[in-house]
């Protein structure tokens, strides 16, 4: 019953994922930075990294990206390359954070850690791609919008434990 239980839950996460990666492509930001946006999705990851780990938060994050990629039409292009990069080098910084930091660092500095990650290897990731490493003059305005972003999704998945106290009080990750 609990394995049971913990696939409902992986799944429902996936799919509440993958529709805030779709959703947030079709939203308009209103700031000059290009390609900078919200990272929605991240807050699942957030979630994901409390109730079950980092290995199930990058299998969350890796079907995400798959999903929201098929139905964005850029699977398999750079977009897609960026977007997963991102995706995974920000769950690894977020967990190790959590597991080994978080006295030091709440949810939301752990968010924020994610979202620099997540943007720094994106660039990284994009300088490879076009062989050019004048697209890291990108970064450093990328990370400024990286700190508030980490900061609403943060707060966000703050909310959403505060709202939801049953769903984190009970212990999965040990669940096997």
């Amino acid at each position: 019953m609990m394995k049971t239980k913990r696939m409902v839950l992986l799944a429902l996460l996936v799919a509440m994922a993958a529709t805030l990666h779709i959703v947030e492509s079709w939203l308009p930001l209103p700031v000059p930075v290009p390609g900078a946006k919200l990272g929605l999705a991240n807050i699942i990851s957030l979630l994901a990294i409390l109730m079950f780990g980092c290995k199930e938060a990058v299998y969350i994050a890796v079907a995400r990206v798959l999903v929201g990629s098929l139905f964005g039409g850029s699977l398999l292009g750079p977009a897609f390359i960026m977007s997963m990069g991102g995706a995974i080098s920000s769950i690894f910084v977020m967990g190790y954070f959590r597991q080994n930091y978080s006295q030091a660092f709440s949810l939301v500095g752990v968010s924020v850690a994610g979202a620099v990650t997540h943007n720094t290897a994106q660039i990284l990731l994009a300088a490879a791609l076009v062989d050019s490493a004048g697209l890291l003059w990108y970064l450093p305005y990328l990370l400024l919008f990286a700190i508030p972003t980490g900061l609403f999704t943060g707060l966000a998945a703050n909310y959403l434990v505060a709202k939801s106290p049953a769903m984190f009080g009970f212990k999965i990750r040990n669940t096997d």
